[in-house]
């Protein structure tokens, strides 16, 4: 095999983070596990490097989430757009799973799930998670909200009641 197949030519433009930068750690507790992420945003605003912490170093699903965290990074440094990343790990399912402290995403399918959904939240517009259904839980009170509001106008039987 010729070694241009292997390794491309040209490859991406590599962006590497400074040296002092900002971030958001959030902790969460899922199925009685306790987990930490941290993402490292870039001077433009836009994620750079991600951080996943469970267990003791050296066990493996410490090893596991490094390891996820890292190809993430990795993507990120090279171009992959995030909602491309987070996508991967929706829905995906494992345990530990079910109810979260998270008041944000109060039940997820596993931690690779919450992962996706918390860098989601906090570094994609609201547009984008809304076409890819990434909300948080009040956003979907909101949107059930105002779904039934219109389904009422249209329904003359409930929009005269719920004008009385």
């Amino acid at each position: 095999m010729e070694a241009n197949l292997i390794y491309p030519p040209s490859p991406r433009h590599e962006r590497h983070m400074p040296r002092r930068r900002a971030g958001l750690t959030t902790t969460v507790t899922i199925g009685g596990e306790r987990f930490s992420l941290t993402a490292n945003g870039r001077q433009d605003g836009t994620l750079g490097e991600v951080f996943i912490q469970w267990g003791k170093q050296g066990q493996t699903q410490a090893g596991l989430l490094d390891i996820y965290a890292v190809t993430l990074s990795v993507g990120l440094q090279h171009g992959v757009p995030l909602l491309d990343l987070v996508r991967q790990g929706l829905d995906l399912y494992f345990v530990p799973n079910g109810h979260t402290d998270d008041p944000q995403i109060p039940r997820v399918r596993s931690v690779v799930d919450w992962v996706a959904r918390r860098l989601a939240i906090d570094w994609l517009p609201y547009e984008v998670r809304a076409v890819e259904g990434i909300l948080t839980i009040q956003e979907c009170e909101t949107a059930a909200t105002d779904w039934l509001a219109t389904e009422t106008v249209g329904i003359p039987a409930l929009s005269s009641a719920s004008s009385r």
